[in-house]
């Protein structure tokens, strides 16, 4: 007589409660399986071996599947479902299994590319990152990091090993790959959420049969199934892109953390403006200046649109034959039609927020819910016609750009513009061939390109940012203004205009970014992370009353726990999305344990948890 063996399985892609399943082989945890449930089959992963349920009869699992996560990609899933709050299948979805193959892998040959040559500063530098599990790589705009991480990349090749390298989003992919490219050659896979499932199923058999031991891109190459990882980078480690704004809410630089310690592979983290939380935690390597010293000199201007002063700059530039950068904070054309009889801002009838005008495509669109009308002429609260519109976005630049400076060559970098990697890879090709001689953008501007020929920056809008409703404001600006400053003066000597009404926040730290994280450590001592966790509960209904009740239900029950302070319940600045009205209770605790212990006590069906979170609308 067999015998039957029960098991608790999860359920992949989706958020569900743990199955019990029967098979008459034994199981390790981990193994992927196909499972029956209401008439389908549905990709499972073992995670226990169980009791025989006395209540129901279990169904036998259907199908045994290649692939098996091991260990520790089981603990890491486990790490995500209880610290970010998912289900155990939701945190497994996120990472690809090892499928174990028969056949021995031949060893790749050695690149032949000559390894860049370091600078003494550079090659100091290197050798402190070797000598620590995780480093800062504080290196100022143009300091020559990418030579170190090549280095790096050499260094664990020679031993055998393999790398991952992250980066926030995929806008800083084609200039990146072309350099890894050239030395480490088919071996490196470009990985990102806009990969089609072919190409990354061919990656990830490349990565099983050992064609492929360095993967790069975007949060989710975090996941990728190598083998013996001995090197994990963060890049633009600063970068909120890292936190995932869906189930499970993790943050990739965090969890990077511990898949190094996990892996026993070294961790690296980089930037020109790091974290005041990584500058604080981890030890620091500093490039204190540019591989080519340029002069760079700052011009603090007022006004809150494409000015007199800002035409001139560009137009001068332009007629030496230079290129220019203009960052612009908001895409589309404008943010909002508002009326100037009664002040009515036209919202979203689904979304308490603006609709954003888009001229080219003739609509009014919520980039919120995704909702689109035609744009109205006049005001839906008093009738008053004509509306205006006010912040300006990339759209309206680039027509007054154009009616001011005839034969310039704009190139437009936002995300309505750039929607595909080709059209990113294109657009960075014009600019990089100089067919485009002024590049118009939004934050994606500020993502680590690297072009000679830039000799001027300018930033608009950073007032803006500066008034966002969130702890972080000063450092978002600042950083903003560092990286774009940085995207000029590379190889000649450039110009960086600034708009601002605020120009005596931002000129003690023109010249010393880490001025300005010991000042922003100071304040947010006892208050702010890295000194205490922050967490964000946000509960969502279609009924207000409902939402609203369900607020001090939970807010009742966390006032009677010990080790938690609630910074602020209610409203959620976005009070609505897509029909929803959305409320919320923010959490801080000097220890982690008491406030996960509290969060899990009031975790349930309705309410979404954010730990350590970086959006606060």
């Amino acid at each position: 007589m067999k015998i039957v063996h029960y098991y608790e399985v999860a359920l992949l892609r989706v958020n569900a409660p743990l199955l019990t399943y029967s098979h008459f082989e034994p199981f390790e945890p981990g193994q992927l399986v196909s499972v029956a449930l209401r008439g389908k089959q549905r990709l499972a992963a073992v995670l226990r071996e169980t009791e025989k349920p006395e209540a129901f009869e279990t169904e036998p699992v259907t199908e045994v599947l290649e692939g098996c996560y091991t260990p520790v990609q089981m603990k890491i899933a486990s790490f995500i479902s209880q610290y970010y709050f998912s289900g155990i299948g939701e945190a497994l979805s996120l990472i690809h299994p090892y499928i174990v193959r028969q056949n021995t892998k031949e060893p790749l040959p050695f690149p032949t590319e000559k390894r860049p040559l370091l600078t003494d500063i550079q090659n100091d530098a290197h050798g402190k990152i070797l000598g620590n599990d995780t480093t800062l790589l504080f290196g100022v705009t143009g300091s020559g990091k990418t030579e170190i991480f090549i280095s790096l990349i050499y260094k664990m090749l020679e031993e055998g090993k393999s790398i991952i390298f992250l980066m926030p989003e995929i806008s800083l992919t084609p200039q990146m790959e072309k350099r890894l490219r050239k030395f480490f050659g088919e071996r490196v896979a470009m990985w990102h959420s806009g990969l089609a499932k072919g190409k990354k199923e061919k990656i990830l058999e490349g990565i099983r049969n050992g064609t492929i031991d360095i993967v790069a891109g975007a949060r989710s190459a975090l996941f990728v199934p190598l083998e013996n990882l001995g090197l994990i980078i963060v890049d633009e480690e600063h970068d909120d892109s890292y936190k995932s704004m869906t189930r499970p809410r993790y943050h990739a630089r965090d969890l990077a953390v511990l898949m190094a310690k996990e892996h026993g592979a070294k961790l690296l983290l980089a930037s020109a403006t790091p974290s005041p939380s990584s500058y604080h935690k981890y030890p620091v390597v500093k490039l204190g200046k540019p591989y080519i010293e340029t002069t760079k000199s700052y011009r603090f201007i007022g006004g809150d649109s494409v000015n007199d002063a800002i035409l001139s700059e560009i137009g001068a530039a332009y007629a030496r034959g230079e290129q220019s950068l203009l960052f612009v904070p908001t895409r589309g054309n404008f943010k909002y039609l508002y009326c100037e009889s009664c002040g009515y801002t036209h919202k979203c009838p689904y979304c308490s927020v603006g609709m954003t005008l888009h001229r080219s495509y003739r609509h009014l669109r919520c980039h919120y819910c995704g909702f689109t009308e035609p744009i109205r002429e006049s005001c839906a609260q008093c009738g008053h016609s004509p509306l205006r519109s006010h912040r300006m976005g990339t759209s309206e630049a680039v027509e007054i750009i154009k009616g001011h400076i005839p034969g310039l060559r704009i190139e437009k970098f936002d995300k309505d513009t750039i929607t595909t990697p080709k059209k990113l890879k294109e657009a960075l090709g014009r600019f990089e061939r100089h067919e485009s001689d002024l590049l118009l953008g939004t934050q994606m501007l500020s993502k680590g390109h690297d072009y000679a020929n830039i000799t001027l920056s300018i930033i608009m809008g950073i007032d803006h940012i500066l008034g966002l409703a969130d702890y972080r404001a000063r450092e978002k600006a600042m950083s903003l203004l560092v990286q774009i400053a940085g995207r000029s003066g590379r190889a000649k000597e450039a110009r960086v205009v600034i708009q601002t009404n605020n120009h005596e926040l931002f000129e003690p730290y023109l010249g010393d970014y880490e001025a300005f994280l010991r000042d922003e450590l100071g304040f947010a001592e006892g208050l702010y992370p890295p000194f205490v966790s922050l967490a964000r509960i946000l509960i969502a209904d279609k009924s207000r009353e409902k939402a609203k009740k369900i607020t001090g239900d939970v807010t009742g029950e966390l006032e009677t726990m010990q080790g938690i302070e609630i910074v602020g319940t209610g409203s959620a600045p976005v009070e609505m999305i897509a029909g929803k009205y959305r409320f919320q209770i923010l959490l801080r605790s000097k220890e982690r344990i008491p406030l996960l212990r509290a969060l899990h006590a009031v975790n349930r069906q309705g309410i979404e948890i954010d730990m350590d979170p970086v959006d606060f609308s």
